[in-house]
């Protein structure tokens, strides 16, 4: 029986930490957010906004693209990178319509593609790590499964796959160049993060 309760608490001292929601009390506080975003250590995966083919609300155009209701998603995201500050930011975003329309949307420019944004198995984080400029936040539009691989690399457990619009918030370290998943914000929660600005 003892054998049983110590594999137990084994396996559960084990387990990745759960991804923590970043909207909630005090904890970009806790995490520094601002004053990391203010140095460019930051990096933002934001999974695109609403797909036309997976839901029943207006497609924006192409069914291959993103929803109306998405593009007002967008908008309202690229508002609030605008007010946290994009002097220090690099943005990119993958090839595909849907993501490419969220970042014209959210960000009011011509989308950069990057292939490593779609094609992420096995080597996403390696991508990111190589694309991070020290000093400059890194902005990437991307897919759910692009962010679980980075995720996995970093041993985090997410109890689901973020919503449209949210953002895995990720901090690299300037001197060995290693990256910490701080948590993540919903797409509808980033208003909430602004009002907690100091």
């Amino acid at each position: 029986m003892a054998m049983l309760a110590l594999a137990g608490v084994t396996t559960l001292a084990l387990r990745p930490p759960p991804l923590t929601d970043l909207s909630d009390g005090h904890r970009l506080r806790k995490i520094n957010f601002f004053p990391l975003w203010a140095q460019g250590d930051l990096v933002v995966l934001t999974r695109h906004a609403e797909r036309c083919d997976h839901s029943t609300n207006p497609c924006l155009a192409q069914p291959d693209g993103i929803t109306v209701k998405g593009s007002r998603v967008a908008e309202q995201l690229g508002r609030t990178f605008q007010a946290l500050g994009l002097d220090q930011a690099t943005i990119y975003n993958s090839p595909l319509r849907r993501t490419e329309q969220t970042a014209a949307f959210a960000f009011n420019r011509a989308p950069v593609a990057q292939d490593w944004l779609v094609n992420c198995r096995k080597s996403m984080l390696d991508d990111v790590l190589k694309h991070k400029m020290d000093g400059y936040n890194l902005i990437l539009v991307t897919h759910s499964e692009c962010i679980s691989e980075v995720e996995k690399s970093l041993n985090v457990r997410a109890p689901v796959t973020l919503d449209y619009g949210s953002s895995l918030i990720v901090s690299v370290n300037r001197k060995d160049r290693s990256a910490t998943v701080l948590g993540y914000i919903d797409a509808q929660d980033w208003n909430t993060v602004l009002a907690k600005r100091p």
